[in-house]
């Protein structure tokens, strides 16, 4: 229901700013903008949809070996003590609480390719324990929240662009980008917790709290002590290596389990084309509302209305010419890259708004997306707390973002 609100709010509010661009400064050229975008967004909807299925097929195959091979149950089991109190409509040693800790550390560890599949498997097992199959459950928002949050300790793709646009220390933002993004998990931690009334004060959770705080701290004095070149290689070996380990793990608990191992990937990878195809009307519905509200010319008059209201209070307005990559970030993953790369090419890499627009980019994840694909992909209709509790954490990291931009280069 709240997204059905939101797809009309991005049109409404499309039609609004396409009258003002018309009449007001006599672009009379944007209703064709606008139509325009639904065509190209469309397309760009099925095409990623088309990417994704490869890499769907290929992880929902493999999470079907370590299921049968019994990985993702003994995973859940380690894990059980911590996620049954942050997840705990979810029975102990449940198949999704592997599920879910796989996504999270595949996220963590800046690999998306292998993010979203273990996400939509994560969110077919919930959605096995879900007695009300189109509303949201308990577990899946708190999941949610945790994949919008975007918690990266690794985020090698922002440095590889400042380095590609002559940044002198394109490494400068890794220690903002992983407080920002920390800040934004706790924060959407805390308010999920708060909707569901889950005690984060039990001890097994604020001793999980606390070591994730520490091993976040040991890796931002471990990276920061290496060399750019360093640094790259060792954080881009060891995703991949983790990433193989896992493949090479499921396949060889299959082998003793003596399952058939063929089997169980074709098995799995039918479920990820299905999957696939079953995501593409939804993330057609979202990613053109949004194209037409930027085609509008809505983000523009938003960005301009913030930049006035900073300079008449007289307060710094530095940040401002970043802001297009914070707020394009909950909406659309590559437009905030391209507002990111726009704002490096024309402030500079090392300047304040250009480092800023890099930790927007890693503070936060794309919060509709994610809802649209998630949610899409088991027909969730009434999405709950979701939407509210994801842009609360997205406006944390935002804060937080501004906060430490100044903190570290103001």
């Amino acid at each position: 229901m709240v997204l059905n609100y939101i797809w009309i709010a991005f049109f409404l509010l499309a039609a609004v700013c396409a009258l003002v661009q018309s009449c007001v400064f006599g672009n009379t050229s944007v209703f064709a903008d606008i139509i325009n975008s639904t065509f190209d967004n469309s397309k760009t909807a099925f095409e990623i949809s088309l990417g994704l299925t490869g890499v769907l097929s290929l992880w929902m195959g493999v999470m079907k070996i370590g299921e049968q091979g019994g990985a993702v149950n003994a995973l859940s089991r380690v894990l059980s003590p911590v996620f049954t109190r942050l997840f705990p409509d979810i029975p102990k040693g449940h198949p999704a609480t592997g599920h879910i800790f796989m996504n999270i550390a595949a996220n963590m560890l800046g690999l998306d390719n292998a993010a979203t599949p273990l996400g939509l498997k994560a969110m077919e097992s919930m959605q096995s324990l879900n007695p009300k199959k189109d509303t949201a459950t308990n577990p899946m928002i708190m999941f949610l929240v945790l994949n919008t949050s975007g918690l990266t300790i690794i985020p090698v793709s922002i440095m590889v662009y400042r380095a590609q646009l002559g940044a002198a220390q394109p490494t400068d933002i890794f220690i903002p980008i992983l407080l920002a993004t920390f800040v934004a998990t706790l924060v959407g931690i805390i308010t999920v917790s708060l909707y569901q009334r889950i005690n984060l004060l039990h001890p097994v959770l604020l001793t999980t709290l606390g070591g994730m705080c520490l091993f976040v701290a040991a890796i931002i004095w471990g990276l920061s002590q290496m060399p750019k070149e360093t640094m790259d290689t060792v954080s881009t070996v060891a995703a991949n290596v983790i990433l193989f380990a896992i493949i090479l793990s499921f396949i060889i608990a299959g082998m003793r389990k003596r399952i058939n191992v063929y089997d169980a990937f074709v098995e799995g990878a039918k479920d990820g084309f299905t999957t696939a195809v079953r995501v593409i009307p939804y993330l057609v519905a979202i990613l053109v509302a949004i194209g037409v509200f930027r085609a509008s010319g809505g983000m523009d008059i938003l960005i301009r209305g913030i930049n006035w209201l900073m300079e008449t209070l007289g307060l710094n307005a530095d940040f401002v010419p970043a802001l297009p990559t914070a707020l394009m970030k909950p909406l659309s993953g590559s437009g905030a890259r391209g507002m990111m790369v726009d704002c490096m090419t024309q402030y500079g890499a090392d300047s304040f708004a250009g480092r800023l627009a890099c930790i927007f980019q890693g503070s936060t994840d794309t919060t509709f997306y994610i809802l649209a694909v998630y949610f899409g992909s088991v027909s969730i209709r009434h999405t709950r707390h979701a939407l509210t509790c994801g842009l609360l954490a997205d406006f944390a990291g935002i804060l937080a973002a501004i906060f430490i931009a100044y903190l570290f280069f103001g």
